[in-house]
Protein backbone atom coordinates (compact mmCIF):
# COMPACT_ATOMS: atom_id res chain seq x y z
CA UNK A 1 0.00 0.00 0.00
CA UNK A 2 1.07 3.37 -0.38
CA UNK A 3 1.70 6.53 2.14
CA UNK A 4 0.06 9.47 0.88
CA UNK A 5 0.93 12.64 2.90
CA UNK A 6 -2.29 15.81 2.80
CA UNK A 7 -2.31 19.04 4.35
CA UNK A 8 -5.95 19.33 5.68
CA UNK A 9 -6.92 22.54 7.24
CA UNK A 10 -7.83 21.40 10.45
CA UNK A 11 -8.62 23.66 13.51
CA UNK A 12 -9.69 22.01 16.61
CA UNK A 13 -10.73 17.50 17.64
CA UNK A 14 -13.74 18.13 16.00
CA UNK A 15 -12.18 19.07 12.61
CA UNK A 16 -9.50 15.55 12.90
CA UNK A 17 -12.87 13.90 14.10
CA UNK A 18 -14.77 14.35 10.61
CA UNK A 19 -11.78 13.44 9.22
CA UNK A 20 -11.46 10.06 11.08
CA UNK A 21 -15.39 9.71 10.44
CA UNK A 22 -15.43 10.31 6.43
CA UNK A 23 -11.81 7.82 5.72
CA UNK A 24 -13.28 5.25 8.22
CA UNK A 25 -16.35 4.73 5.69
CA UNK A 26 -13.88 4.54 3.17
CA UNK A 27 -12.97 1.02 4.42
CA UNK A 28 -9.61 -1.01 3.34
CA UNK A 29 -7.13 2.35 4.31
CA UNK A 30 -5.07 3.11 7.21
CA UNK A 31 -4.46 7.03 8.49
CA UNK A 32 -2.90 8.85 10.87
CA UNK A 33 -3.78 12.28 11.53
CA UNK A 34 -1.32 14.96 12.92
CA UNK A 35 -3.50 18.08 14.25
CA UNK A 36 -1.14 20.16 15.48
CA UNK A 37 0.63 19.91 12.06
CA UNK A 38 -2.53 19.90 10.19
CA UNK A 39 -1.17 16.79 8.31
CA UNK A 40 -3.13 13.57 7.49
CA UNK A 41 -0.88 10.15 6.50
CA UNK A 42 -3.41 7.47 4.26
CA UNK A 43 -2.38 4.04 3.61
CA UNK A 44 -4.31 2.70 0.41
CA UNK A 45 -3.84 1.50 -2.86
CA UNK A 46 -7.12 3.65 -3.79
CA UNK A 47 -6.17 6.55 -5.81
CA UNK A 48 -5.07 9.75 -5.26
CA UNK A 49 -8.32 11.53 -6.30
CA UNK A 50 -10.81 9.56 -4.74
CA UNK A 51 -8.97 9.86 -1.43
CA UNK A 52 -8.67 13.91 -1.44
CA UNK A 53 -12.75 13.67 -2.91
CA UNK A 54 -13.07 11.91 0.61
CA UNK A 55 -10.98 14.53 2.52
CA UNK A 56 -12.80 17.02 1.16
CA UNK A 57 -16.33 15.87 2.36
CA UNK A 58 -15.24 17.07 5.71
CA UNK A 59 -15.59 20.48 4.57
CA UNK A 60 -11.62 21.41 4.81
CA UNK A 61 -9.13 22.91 2.28
CA UNK A 62 -7.05 20.18 1.37
CA UNK A 63 -3.31 19.77 0.01
CA UNK A 64 -2.19 16.70 -1.43
CA UNK A 65 1.86 16.67 -0.25
CA UNK A 66 2.83 13.43 -1.77
CA UNK A 67 3.97 10.31 -1.07
CA UNK A 68 5.92 9.14 1.54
Amino acid sequence: MTKHEFEVAMTCEGCSGAVSRVLSKLGDVKFEIDLPKKLVWIESDRDVDVLMETLKKCGKEVKYNGTK
